[in-house]
């Protein structure tokens, strides 16, 4: 079966895309820890970082990277957290967190948004990612 994140690649789940190139793509967690939360998926479904082919895993880090640079243009924080910890989604994904606290890296500590939030803030980084 799918993952999710295999779903919303394939469009069966709306998402909140900021990014996407040949390989990968990013969107919004719709759970997250802190406004401009955003997740960078491979597009091929892999279960963990260390089963992505070493240029697999080096398209996605530098991905990321890029993507955590818009992030950092776009939401007001002292620097964009990045890390691979997920369990509950089998597909291995890169967290990508605006920090302004160590809480908002600890998962324990949601913020709630609105539609319109969401789609304010993924414009911004996607207007980032095009400076």
């Amino acid at each position: 079966m799918p993952s999710i994140f295999t779903r919303i690649l394939q469009g069966e789940i709306p998402d909140y895309r900021v990014a996407e190139d040949a390989d990968n793509f990013a969107f919004l967690d719709i759970n997250p820890n802190s406004r401009g939360h955003t997740l960078c998926v491979p597009k091929k479904e892999v279960d963990k970082i260390t089963d992505l082919d070493p240029e697999a895993y080096e398209s996605l880090m530098r991905f990321s990277r890029r993507v955590a640079l818009a992030v950092d243009k776009a939401v007001d924080c002292k620097r964009v957290g990045m890390t691979v910890i997920g369990l509950e989604v089998p597909h291995v994904h890169v967290h990508l967190i605006p920090l302004n606290s160590m809480v908002d890296a600890t998962f324990g500590k949601k913020v709630k948004l609105s539609q319109e939030e969401f789609q304010q803030t993924a414009a911004a980084i996607r207007e980032a990612l095009a400076d």
